[in-house]
């Protein structure tokens, strides 16, 4: 059974969310209900409880619920987090991520995704700052449904009025599938970069942090696949339901993804060197005056390598860093390397260590350019065109 956690916040439309609840019920969604203070100013912990049929949390800390740490169960114990309404007050707590009562702590807790359902006063929601704080939102990957254009209790016109339940419900429902949508899939993600020792002390390498290649091995999984996530030396944590093998050089992580095969789809996003030293020093290269002279060797090519594979993947999808003319670069190098996708990015705008990046999806029907975004927005976005790929194929 999918769960979905419930925050209500304060306003005249939280009564809708009680419409909300019955109509997830009505699709076999567990309801877990949440309440700020201001929200009960509107209705009634009884009726969203008797519809929920769940007790409602309102209290941050409860003395039978904190020996296991309540709040943080909570926010884990879940599919997806839905606040409905999302008033102006708490969109701005959310943004700047404030945890002053149970609601935001929630949502700040919560590795779940994130639904909001805003609703408020018209001049409200066209504030620069309730919009500040709405793009802030947007870029961390929370989805955002409406709000409508309407008339509304304080009897002024135009946009801020609430979503109607039903809409709200199927929004929910359809990020609740998302779960689903790679399941029995198994899939391959390279990520990081690859050390090339010199001697025993010193290696080539690069600046890739392997966050976005983790975002999206992290996002495969929340949609169902088996997912191997091959890197290089990073210092992540190892996303959630997610298998992980680890290499050092290019020669490994070639070696590591060709024993992983077969595959339904490959994800390369790793920061491959293209070169190593032709010979490797036994002992650390001592300073004599002169700089070293050091002969360099190709190192394969992986992307390539599996894309003219005996067992190449259904999809096969490449990543190119380029600092220059980055859409003729990419665009040639899907067709050398024989890879069905191709995520370009512009590395020279400070893309690795950030959160953030901005690409372009380039396949045989054409380019897609994809605003800046958070890494794991990137991430949701295009495991979801994976998704789709599976779903049409």
């Amino acid at each position: 059974m999918k769960r979905v956690l419930l925050i209500v916040g304060g306003g005249i439309a939280a009564y809708k969310a009680l419409d909300v609840v019955r109509l997830l019920r009505a699709e076999g969604v567990s309801v877990r209900p949440v309440m700020t203070r201001n929200a009960k100013e509107f209705i009634t912990p009884l009726s969203l409880e008797a519809l929920a049929g769940e007790r409602v949390h309102d209290v941050l800390f409860e003395p039978t619920q904190e020996s296991e740490i309540g709040h943080i169960r909570l926010a884990r114990d879940t599919d997806l987090v839905l606040v409905c309404p999302a008033s102006a007050n708490l969109i701005a707590r959310m943004a700047h991520g404030l945890a002053d009562d149970l609601a935001t702590t929630l949502l700040l807790a919560t590795t779940a995704p994130i639904m909001l359902a805003p609703a408020m006063n018209v001049r409200m929601w066209e504030h620069p700052a309730t919009q500040a704080n709405m793009a802030m939102l947007r870029d961390r990957g929370v989805n955002v449904i409406g709000p409508d254009e309407g008339s509304m209790a304080c009897g002024e016109v135009g946009m801020g009025r609430l979503s109607s339940p039903e809409v709200i419900c199927r929004s929910a429902m359809a990020t609740l599938s998302r779960h689903d949508t790679l399941k029995g899939r198994r899939i391959m993600v390279t990520a990081g970069p690859t050390r090339e020792p010199l001697d025993p002390v010193r290696f080539l390498s690069n600046h890739s942090s392997g966050k976005q290649g983790y975002a999206i091995a992290e996002a495969l999984s929340a949609r169902g696949a088996e997912v191997v996530l091959v890197s290089g030396p990073v210092s992540l944590p190892l996303p959630a339901g997610v298998t992980r093998v680890l290499v050092e050089t290019a020669e490994q992580m070639l070696h590591a993804c060709e024993a992983q095969l077969p595959v339904d789809a490959g994800v390369f996003t790793a920061a491959v060197s293209d070169w190593r030293a032709k010979a490797l020093s036994g002992q650390k290269i001592k300073k004599n005056g002169a700089p070293p002279s050091l002969e360099l060797a190709e190192n394969p090519d992986i992307l390539a390598q599996i894309s003219r594979h005996a067992q190449r993947p259904s999809l096969v999808v490449g990543f190119a860093a380029e600092t220059e003319t980055v859409l003729e670069h990419a665009t040639a190098k899907r067709l050398r390397k024989g890879c069905d996708w191709l995520v370009a990015n512009d590395v020279s705008k400070n893309v690795f260590g950030a959160d953030n990046n901005a690409v372009t999806l380039i396949t045989a029907q054409g380019t897609e350019e994809w605003p800046l975004m958070r890494k794991n927005a990137v991430a949701d976005r295009l495991a979801d065109r994976v998704a789709q790929f599976f779903t049409l194929s």
